[in-house]
């Protein structure tokens, strides 16, 4: 199958939009599009969009640095993207262009 895979970077995972952290956000916007996996990563240290850095520190892990990664055809990340666009929270992301298949 042909697709696309997005990468969804969050600066901090202590960031939250409404009730939610920004990546149980994503997750759940993830979820309403139609897309039946994600893949979660914590990042130990990271630059973001603007140039801060941020890490995961032992006392303050709010600052930890979170991607989140999707894989599906073209049409649920064209929804996933419309979605977050109009959430109202800055994300940086990427996509390009993929070949998946579940083996097995």
């Amino acid at each position: 199958m042909k697709g696309s895979q997005l990468t969804v970077y969050v600066a901090t995972q202590g960031h939250r939009r409404h009730h939610l952290t920004v990546v149980d956000w994503v997750l759940e916007e993830t979820r309403k599009a139609g897309i039946v996996g994600a893949t979660v990563v914590e990042v130990t240290e990271a630059i973001d969009m603007l140039g801060k850095y941020h890490a995961a520190r032992f006392f303050e892990l709010a600052d930890q640095p979170v991607v989140v990664t999707v894989v599906a055809e073209d049409a649920r990340i064209d929804a996933l993207l419309a979605s977050l666009r109009h959430g109202g929270t800055n994300l940086f992301y990427t996509r390009a262009p993929i070949e998946y298949e579940v083996l097995g």
